[in-house]
């Protein structure tokens, strides 16, 4: 049996609204605090020129992780998240979704049995109503020059994420879950974004992950991973971005069973029945959007 290793000196401490744990040279806050106000919201919006907010947006939620002797600090936030959806007219590569209803609702009318006219479609959103974002998080600030993100070394095992790691049954020194905003679509779907982090003995671990789903018509998931052992020397960041996509039939045709629906509002499960499949499938054609988020990217950061 593998012996679990030993705990490293760290210090948890807790507000009503945040947890902050310091192991080695990490600082490390998890924000969770309850919905925007109103007040919040407009002033929100207004610095997303105008762009209408999610049903649901935490506007004061983050992650920070700051490493003491680079002075890289790494955040995840709602406003930055949200500053990545289009905001706009939605072109080639933007991945825009019509609703399921959409194409039978013009067949109905343009139909060969119809006698009205076809009629003229423009926008009827002048921004991505999925609330797609490929937000990997950002850094705050970086004194030196060597935190710039660069590819990976297929080649270097430390340039990898080690599931073996992560799978193992280590003590969590700490973990926090922090919503960043979620929405109902008008009743077409769900598209929210989620970021996870965990703590252990030898490494942390950050998942983040934005889920869409449009009834009918589409799943599409976009991850960002980010590892540190805190071993490696010097201190070696990893980050992994994933996006998935395909047709809502072809990830309903997994459900084992037919009569319970309830896997395709399950985050984890779509995200593991649409890694799981071929990646030519989702990773390339996708639900035929042109969504130019699939696809997997691995990047380090040396911190010093």
């Amino acid at each position: 049996m593998t012996a679990l290793p030993s705990l490293p000196p760290h210090k948890l401490t807790e507000t009503p609204n945040s947890r902050t744990i310091q192991i080695g040279e990490w600082t490390i806050t998890g924000r969770t605090n309850p919905i925007s106000n109103a007040g919040e919201c407009d002033a929100l919006q207004a610095w997303l020129q105008g762009m209408p907010l999610p049903e649901m947006t935490f506007g004061n939620n983050s992650l920070e992780l700051e490493h003491k002797s680079s002075g890289w600090k790494y955040t995840f936030n709602t406003a930055d998240a949200l500053k990545a959806v289009k905001n706009g007219e939605l072109g080639e590569g933007d991945g825009g979704v019509k609703v399921g209803y959409a194409d039978a609702w013009l067949k109905s009318r343009t139909g060969e049995s119809s006698q009205l006219p076809m009629p003229r479609t423009v926008a009827t959103k002048p921004y991505d109503w999925t609330y797609t974002t490929t937000y990997p998080g950002h850094s705050l600030e970086f004194p030196s020059t060597y935190a710039s993100w660069t590819l990976a070394n297929e080649d270097n095992p430390r340039h990898t994420i080690p599931l073996a790691e992560l799978t193992r049954q280590d003590p969590i020194l700490y973990y926090a879950e922090i919503p960043l905003f979620e929405d109902e679509l008008h009743d077409n779907g769900s598209s929210h974004l989620l970021t996870r982090i965990r703590v252990m003995p030898t490494c942390f671990f950050i998942l983040s992950r934005f889920t869409l789903r449009v009834d009918n018509v589409l799943f599409r998931t976009y991850d960002t991973r980010i590892y540190h052992s805190f071993e490696s020397s010097p201190p070696l960041v990893v980050r992994e971005t994933s996006g998935w996509e395909a047709p809502y039939d072809r990830i309903k045709r997994q459900i084992h069973r037919r009569n319970d629906l309830t896997p395709l509002t399950d985050p984890n499960w779509v995200a593991k029945v649409l890694s799981e499949m071929p990646s030519h499938v989702t990773q390339e054609e996708g639900a035929g959007t042109g969504w130019r988020g699939m696809g997997t990217k691995v990047e380090i950061a040396i911190l010093g």
